[in-house]
Formats: C-alpha cells, sequence, structure tokens
C-alpha cells in the first residue's frame, strides 16, 4: 500500500484528514499530515518530513500532497521526492485526498493520474455541470 503524507499550511491537513474520518466513517492506516506554521524555518521541518516520508513507506514508496505549489510546504515537499519512490501532487482537496486513498494499490504512475484527475473532477458549477 502507498503511503500519504500531506504537508500543508497550518492545520489545513489536519482538517483534511478529519473530513476523511468523517466520510470514511475510520481513520486510514498509512496516512499522516504535517502543518507547517508561518514562523516555521524550513529546514527544520525537513527532517520531520523525512521520518514521515520514512514510516509511511512499507516498500511502494509515498505520495505527497500540498496544498499551493511555490509555497513553503511544497518547497519541503520538493526537496523529499524520489522518482517512482516519493511521487508529489500540489493542489490536494477533499476529492483528491478521497480518490488517494481508493487507488493507493494500483501503483504510485496509476495513483498520481488518478489523484490529479479526482482534483479536477471535484470542482464544477453546481448549476450547470450536473
Amino acid at each position: 500500500m502507498i503511503g500519504i503524507l500531506l504537508v500543508t499550511h497550518g492545520a489545513m491537513g489536519e482538517a483534511l484528514l478529519q473530513n476523511v474520518c468523517h466520510v470514511l466513517n475510520r481513520r486510514p492506516s498509512r496516512l499522516a499530515q504535517l502543518g507547517v506554521a508561518a514562523q516555521d524555518d524550513p529546514l527544520d521541518i525537513l527532517p520531520t518530513a523525512q521520518k514521515l516520508v520514512q514510516a509511511l513507506d512499507e516498500g511502494q514508496g509515498v505520495l505527497v500532497m500540498t496544498d499551493i505549489y511555490g509555497a513553503t510546504p511544497a518547497n519541503v515537499v520538493l526537496k523529499l521526492l524520489q522518482p517512482g519512490r516519493v511521487e508529489g501532487v500540489a493542489g490536494v482537496n477533499l476529492p483528491m485526498l478521497l480518490r488517494a486513498l481508493t487507488y493507493r494499490d494500483k501503483g504510485m504512475e496509476n495513483l498520481v493520474t488518478k489523484v490529479i484527475s479526482g482534483a479536477r473532477d471535484g470542482v464544477l458549477n453546481m448549476l450547470k455541470d450536473i
């Protein structure tokens, strides 16, 4: 099973985890989050992020999701990436995270594709697209 790590601004990752638990009525395994506060130095956060990746990896890798590409959490994620083993996707939202939990037994390449499509498919005009 591919591990999933959220690295986000403040408590956003924790809020996503709480919502996933609500929707699924359970806490999924191999899922963790790391919140980055405004005063945090990215170099101080990196060792914690590396330890979380190591703890989540059962041998199939870890997908790390962050909120905004180019921001401090994403810059931490960039330092974690190892193609095929530790992949990163920016723009995390609840549909994306739920898709990740659904497809994480299907291999990293497939997972990344499904996660990105899940994020896109979760954004729609409720009056026109339904």
